[in-house]
């Protein structure tokens, strides 16, 4: 029996899952965690910097043990890393311990979003647009199979898109335990 008052949110990086799970966790009453920022609190360091130390089999290590950690909680709202999935451990925890929304943005809608920031260690490559597009095709179909629920982000604000995954989530979603 899952604890049915989560909400996990997963998709990919500059899909808006932080900027919606934190406006979520504060409409529905819920602590709010994103696995990328408890990371690096706990290393003291950037992603990016553990990217670069550790390389991305490092870093999705550290990635594994903060989504055990924090899926085993209850009363939450969790905003996950973009590979979160590429993990199968990893979607075990989160289908099993929690509601699963899948916030889908198109490659080319990421690109327009994230084009400046140079923070994105996956994306500090040649053609960014190109890389996106690999990480979608590779990365879509897990997101699919993990998720409860699907949100096609289009070019919405976080508002609009909060209001329509309060609206499609279940009740015992919307319940503080």
């Amino acid at each position: 029996m899952r604890p049915s008052h989560n909400v996990f949110l997963v998709g990919m990086m500059g899909a808006g899952k932080t900027t919606v799970g934190r406006q979520l966790a504060r409409r529905l009453g819920k602590r709010f965690h994103d696995s990328d920022l408890e990371v690096e609190a706990r290393t003291g360091v950037r992603v990016a910097t553990i990217f670069e130390i550790e390389g991305e089999a490092g870093f999705r290590a550290r990635e594994a043990r903060m989504i055990e950690e924090l899926t085993a909680l209850d009363n939450v709202v969790l905003a996950t890393g973009g590979g979160v999935v590429l993990d199968a451990r990893n979607r075990e925890h989160l289908a099993a311990r929690g509601f699963v929304v899948y916030l889908r943005a198109q490659p080319r809608d990421l690109w327009q979003r994230m084009r400046q920031d140079r923070s994105r260690p996956l994306l500090q490559t040649a053609d960014p647009l190109a890389r996106l597009e690999e990480l979608f095709r590779e990365r879509d179909p897990l997101y699919r199979a993990v998720a409860d629920l699907i949100i096609d982000t289009g070019r919405q604000g976080p508002g609009p898109l909060v209001s329509q995954v309060l609206a499609e989530l279940p009740d015992e979603c919307k319940l503080s335990a």
